[in-house]
């Protein structure tokens, strides 16, 4: 079987990298030559620039059909789907609407009675923007941009989406990361756990909290 080699960019997962390539995400995947890559980063939707993703090349399949005939192919995989919660003051934002806009193509819907935005997307949309119908609210999302959690820049992507962070998504330390740490920890763990140090409990919290 043969396989290309494709060079991880900033905003590819492996959903953006199957549908280039005109296969299934979970064949991507859970393709044998990907095994360490699955290992490395857990989480199809987080992948790093210059992890390196083996695509296996497309075979040809045969279908028998009658002539003269409709027949109706569907191509599986698509579309992928969008899930955000909103939450004002810790209670979810249930029942508001909003007009949705992912690369140009819009839709309307209302949020759930817990907060959530859910939306079929395309598997290798970039961009994704939320108007709050009645408060005029606008939300702008960079689709797959999110690093793996392993990464400090992951752990700054996350707290910077939930609202702990507001500096630079660098992959660097910083006192103002070490204060969103310490303000994610107050909030979510117990009192004496507020150092600002960025542990393995408060990467799995994040994670519990965010999502991997």
């Amino acid at each position: 079987m043969e396989y290309r080699e494709h060079t991880v960019e900033q905003g590819d997962c492996i959903s953006s990298i199957a549908v280039k390539y005109g296969l299934l995400p979970e064949t991507v995947w859970a393709d044998p030559r990907n095994g360490e890559l699955r290992q490395l980063r857990k989480n199809p939707n987080a992948l790093l620039p210059k992890d390196i993703v083996f695509v296996r090349k497309i075979e040809e399949k045969n279908e028998l059909a009658a002539t003269q005939k409709r027949h109706r192919f569907k191509r599986k995989g698509i579309p992928e789907k969008l899930i955000v919660r909103f939450m004002n003051n810790h209670e979810p934002r249930g029942g508001e609407a909003y007009q949705l806009e992912v690369d140009g193509r819009i839709t309307t819907g209302k949020t759930d009675s817990e907060g959530y935005l859910r939306a079929a997307i395309a598997p290798n949309a970039k961009r994704a923007k939320v108007t709050f119908s009645k408060s005029g609210e606008k939300f702008t999302f960079k689709l797959g941009y999110i690093n793996p959690l392993t990464e400090l820049s992951g752990v700054q992507g996350r707290l910077a989406n939930l609202g702990f962070y507001f500096g630079a998504i660098d992959g660097k330390p910083s006192e103002h990361l070490r204060n969103a740490v310490r303000n994610f920890q107050t909030e979510h763990l117990s009192g004496d756990e507020a150092t600002g140090e960025l542990n393995e409990k408060t990467r799995n919290k994040i994670k519990e909290i965010y999502g991997d």
